[in-house]
């Protein structure tokens, strides 16, 4: 009697899904068990039956078939809706597109997405039997939290959803649902996480190479036309300019004050802000110029056919190894994401040797 209980749990939730009325099946099903004595023989009486009435009752034998199970797993299943709509979802693309163009790759991405629906389903079950809540408060503040990342507003949010062919209603569904899963995560993966000293310092020296960086400078640029390359006298009298203004640095008045009174070249009006740049990336001469500069310090007057540039160094990294401490979290943190993504691995394929999961295609 327990076995039918159990048959009739997961028929009721498949025909809930498709739409097709239970109470002819349950009784035809009922019968049926109750005379088969192998919990085989049952399992395999079932799954003909429930398929002969998906079959018969939901579609007519010349249309294409819309919906239909692909999988069972434990009391749950997933439908062709489901996986189709997650397919779209994930590739952006309808499963007839998809295969369109890559028969080979559309039945990879639908086995790999079919078995992320299956671990989906173990986990809802779990979720389920930890009785795992998530308040409606919190997944507003998840939204939210999502439209402040991507500098949305509610109506462009609601319009991409439009866009992918989902509701407002859904994605509040799936994100509640991708909090618990992430508070189940906790409860039974992450909390249980440790990095050991030595994990992190065996990294850092196996990839010396990811954290050594050239040399790197912010620099600052007051630039003085000159209009005309062969009029000396203009050269002369810009020269002497450039001069008076590189004293009045040096008595400390403000280089980026200067620059927006006098400068006529890129970034004036932010101060000379010119960004950073490698060492290696900048003009020969213009490099020779600033690297004997510390952070702050200012070039003499380097001169050109067009005009004079002063150039000040607003920050500098001389590059190299960065220590440990520099980098100990970017560490933390690929060690945990890899200890994590191991555990949560080997903690969903345990979940599935101990669960009934039959893939029908």
């Amino acid at each position: 009697m327990a076995r039918a209980c159990r048959y009739l749990k997961i028929t009721n939730a498949i025909f809930s899904n498709l739409k097709i009325s239970r109470l002819p099946v349950e009784v035809l099903l009922l019968g049926c068990l109750n005379v088969m004595k192998s919990p085989r023989s049952a399992r395999c009486l079932w799954l003909m039956t429930v398929l002969s009435v998906v079959f018969l009752s939901a579609v007519p034998v010349w249309a294409e078939i819309q919906n239909r199970i692909v999988a069972v797993v434990n009391n749950e299943v997933v439908t062709l809706h489901e996986l189709n709509s997650k397919i779209r979802e994930l590739t952006g693309l309808s499963p007839k597109e998809l295969k369109a163009r890559s028969e080979d790759r559309y039945i990879e991405t639908r086995r790999k997405i079919l078995n992320e629906l299956i671990d989906q389903k173990l986990a809802l079950e779990k979720i389920r039997e930890l009785d795992i809540r998530v308040s409606a408060e919190e997944v507003d503040q998840a939204i939210e939290r999502v439209k402040d990342d991507n500098q949305l507003t509610q109506e462009d949010l609601i319009a991409m959803l439009k866009q992918r062919g989902t509701t407002y209603e859904a994605y509040r569904k799936s994100i509640q649902s991708e909090l618990e899963r992430m508070r189940l995560i906790n409860y039974e993966v992450q909390s249980k996480i440790i990095l050991r000293e030595e994990d992190i310092e065996g990294y850092y020296k196996a990839h010396l190479d990811e954290f050594t960086s050239g040399a790197k400078v912010r620099l600052a640029l007051l630039y003085l036309k000159q209009y005309d390359p062969g009029d000396k006298k203009e050269a002369r009298e810009l020269y002497q300019k450039a001069e008076e203004i590189l004293a009045r640095i040096e008595t400390g008045e403000d280089f980026a004050k200067l620059a927006m009174k006098f400068s006529s070249g890129p970034g004036a009006r932010e101060g000379g802000d010119l960004g950073v740049f490698k060492i290696s990336e900048l003009d020969p001469e213009m490099a020779e110029q600033i690297k004997p500069l510390s952070r702050g310090e200012v070039s003499r007057p380097i001169v050109r056919p067009d005009g004079i540039r002063i150039i000040k160094v607003v920050e500098k990294d001389d590059g190299g190894v960065k220590s440990l401490e520099q980098v100990r979290n970017a560490i933390e943190s690929i060690l945990y994401r890899k200890e994590l993504e191991r555990r949560y691995s080997a903690w969903i394929s345990d979940l599935r040797k101990k669960a009934y999961t039959k893939i029908i295609f």
